[in-house]
């Protein structure tokens, strides 16, 4: 009876081999991305931050993902990078091969109800964070409004890059909240469009990163060409001390709640996110690549050669900074998007 069985385990084995073939076994083991193609979209146009960090990320994460995939980087700005993140959430492919960069503000506009909206913001698969940001408004020369006080007296137009950034979404809060009078000049496809608007004389003024001021316009910081309005952050960063913060701005505790609400986008910065529904393990494989990548040396190296703001955060933390944004108090959420949807 021993040998019956055994004779039929040999057999079964010798057939199985036949069928996989010599390296059956061994194809099952092999990692899922290799000989694969990741895609990565970026929301936004050439130039600013999210181009920046996304172009970054897909020159070193490659190497840390198991079977070293290939990773090809597309451009895909609209409406405000909502475009993008649609398409991530019900187009793209479902099983980790396709990556993005979308606007820090996903979840806020998820829960403004913004009718460019057709996903939901914690049902993506948050891969990290690689750095929070501090975005700041400025005029250039002939602007009257010289500081955040004078745009409460002048009309101050300024470049948004869609219903879905915060370039249109902090003029409007604060128009309503603190008094400014900002005119939102929308349908540029980035940060860099807005700052060439400026230099055109189109508008008085911009948003993008202190990043992207720091590190492709010091000659504006060096020889005064601008005036740094207000900085969007909880308190005054280090680098602008003399820059007023937003919630400085607050005149009451309504406007203090909905500011704060609002400002939660900066926690998001410029993450990393995958579409919804992939398996947990291939999450977690992808989360663990992109550490990997963050203390990559060479990577560092990147960084810290274009002073690039570097604040990283895990996936898990991401995805938790999300759930908290959609979790919001309704009345909170119903009147920012009264301000936000002008209702």
């Amino acid at each position: 009876m021993i040998r019956t069985r055994c004779t039929i385990a040999t057999t079964l084995a010798l057939a199985l081999s036949l069928i996989l073939g010599p390296s059956g076994a061994a194809a099952q083991s092999e990692p899922f991305f290799k000989g694969k193609t990741i895609n990565l979209y970026i929301g936004f146009a050439l130039g600013g931050t999210y181009d920046y960090y996304s172009r970054l990320v897909a020159r070193f994460i490659g190497r840390h993902i198991p079977g070293n995939p290939t990773i090809l980087v597309h451009s895909m700005p609209g409406a405000g990078s909502l475009q993008a993140a649609n398409f991530l959430y019900a187009v793209a492919p479902k099983d980790g091969t396709a990556l993005g960069m979308i606007t820090q503000n996903a979840a806020i506009e998820e829960v403004l109800r913004s009718p460019g909206v057709q996903y939901r913001a914690a049902e993506f698969s948050w891969i990290g964070r690689v750095s929070g940001i501090l975005e700041i408004h400025f005029t250039g020369k002939s602007a009257k409004a010289k500081t955040i006080h004078d745009v409460m007296e002048h009309e101050t137009v300024v470049a948004g890059t869609g219903p879905g950034s915060p370039t249109e979404g902090y003029p409007k809060l604060l128009n309503a909240l603190a008094g400014t009078k900002f005119k939102v000049i929308s349908g540029y496809p980035g940060t860099t469009q807005g700052m060439l608007a400026m230099e055109r004389g189109e508008v008085d003024g911009a948003l993008t990163s202190w990043h992207t001021l720091n590190r492709t316009k010091q000659s504006w910081l060096k020889n005064r060409d601008i005036t740094l309005l207000l900085q969007y952050g909880l308190a005054r960063h280090r680098d602008v001390p003399d820059v007023p913060a937003m919630m400085e701005l607050p005149r009451t505790p309504e406007a203090k709640h909905i500011f704060t609400f609002y400002l939660g986008n900066a926690r998001i910065g410029r993450s990393l996110v995958a579409t919804p529904g992939i398996p947990a393990d291939r999450v977690k494989l992808l989360r663990e690549a992109f550490a990997a990548m963050l203390n990559d040396p060479e990577f560092r190296a990147e960084i810290d050669k274009s002073q690039s703001e570097f604040d990283p955060a895990p996936g898990e933390q991401v995805q938790r900074f999300i759930e908290e944004t959609a979790n919001v108090p309704k009345d909170v959420a119903d009147r920012a998007q009264a301000i936000l949807r002008g209702r």
